[in-house]
């Protein structure tokens, strides 16, 4: 039945409903907005509430101050939990761009080839994607196990080199927890990337061949100018994403040994479920949103503009 043969069999006060909010949009997108209200906005205008009080998670006795604030970014492990932040997130932003990039030009290749097994090395690929996370770093922790069923230094005794400390060395135990977060993350970069590169214009690359260009030059000065949003887009995803990640660290390392592994998502869980500090834990996490709005902006001002498209 056509629309205008309901509105013909609607009674009249029907009828007269539809026709006064047919074509006013605030209407029909209300029920999105209450959605991202109670479930998106609340939450984070809570947090911000939280912050500026001396709320716990076992007190009842809840005041407005500024104390909480005042010692949580005076506290003398934010340095150091700063600073395994950064190295935490921009190794992935690198890690996962880099090999996330170099599968999906792999997979791209061996597609116009038609050589067996890039669907495989996709599918491959897309598998540490769907891992949850506490499960990758349970497999993770196997891997870089230092006990004698552990898969890398058994490899490393095999070929007769000496065996690494993975988790247990302060210098070693970052790098480690950069590896698991690459491994996971690189699939979602390839879905990206693939995307991206199946976009650009073949024409390009014609006319590139016949002014004489190698596969590098194509590669540097027409593959990747046309992946420049691409690129930026992910590295704001992958950002986001990153400083949001405890789950893995958490199995993997516990944020040990001391607190070489420990960047700020995992101190705000620490903070607020171990030392049932929630005042403090909120105060972290307006800074964690504060960190990433930020980063987004910087990425977001070299995306290209829509003249330069």
């Amino acid at each position: 039945m056509s629309p205008i043969a309901i509105e013909a069999d609607s009674p009249p006060q029907s009828r007269t409903f539809m026709r006064r909010f047919a074509g006013a949009p605030l209407p029909w997108i209300m029920p999105v907005i209450v959605v991202i209200g109670i479930f998106y906005l609340y939450p984070v205008i809570d947090v911000f509430r939280l912050s500026f009080t001396n709320a716990t998670l076992i007190g009842e006795n809840q005041q407005y101050t500024f104390g909480s604030i005042a010692n949580a970014l005076s506290s003398p492990q934010l340095p150091d939990i700063l600073w395994a932040t950064l190295i935490f997130v921009g190794g992935s932003v690198i890690g996962q761009q880099i090999l996330g990039l170099a599968v999906a030009v792999t997979v791209i290749r061996g597609e116009k080839r038609g050589l067996f097994g890039t669907t495989i090395l996709r599918t491959t690929a897309l598998v540490a994607w769907v891992v949850p996370g506490i499960a990758g770093g349970i497999i993770w922790q196997m891997l870089f196990s230092e006990a004698p069923y552990g898969a890398l230094n058994s490899i490393l005794r095999l070929m007769h080199m000496p065996t690494v400390a993975w988790l247990s060395d302060p210098a070693m135990a970052p790098w480690s927890t950069l590896i698991s977060n690459i491994w996971r993350g690189t699939a979602f970069s390839m879905v990206v990337m693939y995307a991206a590169l199946k976009s650009i214009d073949p024409s390009l690359y014609e006319a590139a061949e016949v002014d004489g260009a190698t596969a590098s030059q194509q590669f540097f000065f027409v593959t990747l100018p046309q992946l420049r949003a691409a690129i930026l887009v992910n590295m704001i995803l992958i950002t986001i994403q990153t400083v949001n990640t405890f789950d893995a660290i958490i199995t993997l390392t516990g944020g040990g040994p001391g607190r070489a592994t420990e960047v700020i998502s995992l101190y705000v869980f620490n903070i607020v479920f171990r030392n049932y500090d929630l005042s403090g834990g909120s105060v972290l996490s307006v800074l964690m949103l504060i960190i990433s709005l930020g980063l987004a902006f910087v990425y977001a001002s070299f995306l290209p503009k829509e003249e330069e498209q």
